[in-house]
C-alpha cells in the first residue's frame, strides 16, 4: 500500500452501508479514520476513530479534510446531492481518492435509473468526478448490487426466516450477483491498498452468482422445512413502487431497489459475473457459495 492513503475520511459512517465500510477500516488496522458528522448529529462511533464535525459549509467541509488522504462517501439517498460539494471541498484540501456512494446497483446501467431516477444523482457525481481528474482527484466507484447476508437477515430480500415465507419473481430463475457485507467492506479497502490499479475506474464486485429459486431451495435446506411462497412479477411491483412514492410513501423506493436484482428488466445486467467485468481478482475478493451464506444467517 502506497503512503498516499493512509489516512481517511468518510461520510455516512452511521448508515447501514457506513458501518459496513467503517468496521471493515478499522479491523484492517492501516489506516487512521476520521468519520466526518454533521454538527447536529448523536451517532457514536468506535473510540479509535476520530469524529470530526462540520456545519457542510464549504469552509467547514475544507477544514475537515485537511490532511485526508482519501474520502469515502457512504451518504444515503437524502445527501447524493451534496457529494459534489464534498469533492470540490477535497479538491481544495489536497485530498488524492474519492470513493462515491454507490455500493448498489450500478449507476452507469440506464435500465437501473429507469427504475431509480434518484441514482441520476450518482451518475452525474461520475461524470463530475471525471472531469476533476486533471485537478489530481483521482477516484473510484464500486457497484455491489444488493447486499446478500445484510438483506437476508433483516427481510429486506424477503426471505423471511422467521416466518419460513418468501415472495418470488417470475417463476425465481432470473440470475444475478449478490455481495455480502464483509465484501462490501473489503472491497473498499482493497481500492485503497491498489491506488495505481483502481484509480478513475468503475468497479463491479460481487459475493455469490444466483437465483430467487436457488435461494429459496437452499433456505429449504437450512432451516429443513418447506416455506410458504407467495408469487409476483416485476411487471406488479415496479408499478406498486411508483405507486407507493407517487403517493409519498418512500417504502415503495425498496421494491424499486428489488427490482434492479431480482427484475427481468431488459438491460440490466444483473449478474455481474456475466454481465459486467469482475474486479473481483484485482480487489482479492473470490465468490463464494450461497450455501455458506445461508447457513450463516440462519444460525
Amino acid at each position: 500500500m502506497t503512503s498516499s492513503s493512509k489516512n481517511i475520511a468518510i461520510f455516512g459512517a452511521s448508515g447501514s452501508i457506513g458501518k459496513i465500510i467503517l468496521n471493515s477500516l478499522v479491523a484492517s488496522s492501516q489506516f487512521t479514520v476520521t468519520v466526518i458528522s454533521r454538527q447536529e448529529s448523536e451517532a457514536a462511533f468506535p473510540s479509535d476513530v476520530a469524529v470530526h464535525k462540520t456545519d457542510f459549509s464549504n469552509a467547514g467541509l475544507e477544514a475537515a479534510l485537511k490532511g485526508q488522504d482519501a474520502v469515502i462517501s457512504a451518504v444515503g439517498a437524502t445527501a447524493f446531492g451534496e457529494q459534489k460539494k464534498i469533492v470540490d471541498a477535497a479538491i481544495r484540501a489536497g485530498v488524492k481518492r474519492f470513493i462515491p456512494s454507490e455500493f448498489s446497483a450500478s449507476s452507469q446501467n440506464e435500465a437501473v435509473l429507469q427504475l431509480l431516477p434518484l441514482f441520476g444523482q450518482k451518475k452525474e457525481l461520475i461524470e463530475y468526478l471525471k472531469t476533476k481528474e486533471s485537478e489530481g482527484l483521482t477516484w473510484t466507484g464500486i457497484a455491489t448490487s444488493l447486499l446478500f447476508d445484510w438483506g437476508l437477515g433483516n427481510g429486506f430480500l424477503e426471505f423471511d426466516i422467521a416466518n419460513r415465507s418468501a415472495t418470488i419473481w417470475d417463476g425465481g430463475n432470473h440470475s444475478f450477483t449478490l455481495t455480502n457485507e464483509k465484501q462490501l467492506g473489503q472491497s473498499v479497502v482493497s481500492v485503497l491498498q491498489h491506488p495505481q490499479e483502481t484509480s478513475n475506474k468503475y468497479l463491479y464486485v460481487a459475493s455469490v452468482e444466483t437465483t430467487q429459486k436457488e435461494i429459496l431451495a437452499t433456505l429449504e435446506e437450512a432451516t429443513g422445512a418447506k416455506w410458504t411462497v407467495k408469487e409476483t412479477t416485476t411487471d406488479a411491483e415496479v408499478s406498486g413502487g411508483f405507486k407507493k412514492l407517487g403517493a409519498g410513501d418512500f417504502s415503495g423506493a425498496f421494491a424499486l431497489v428489488r427490482a434492479t436484482g431480482f427484475g427481468n428488466t431488459p438491460g440490466l445486467h444483473a449478474n455481474y459475473a456475466k454481465d459486467e467485468s469482475l474486479a473481483n481478482a484485482v480487489l482479492g475478493l473470490s465468490l463464494e457459495s450461497i450455501q455458506e451464506t445461508i447457513k450463516r444467517v440462519v444460525q
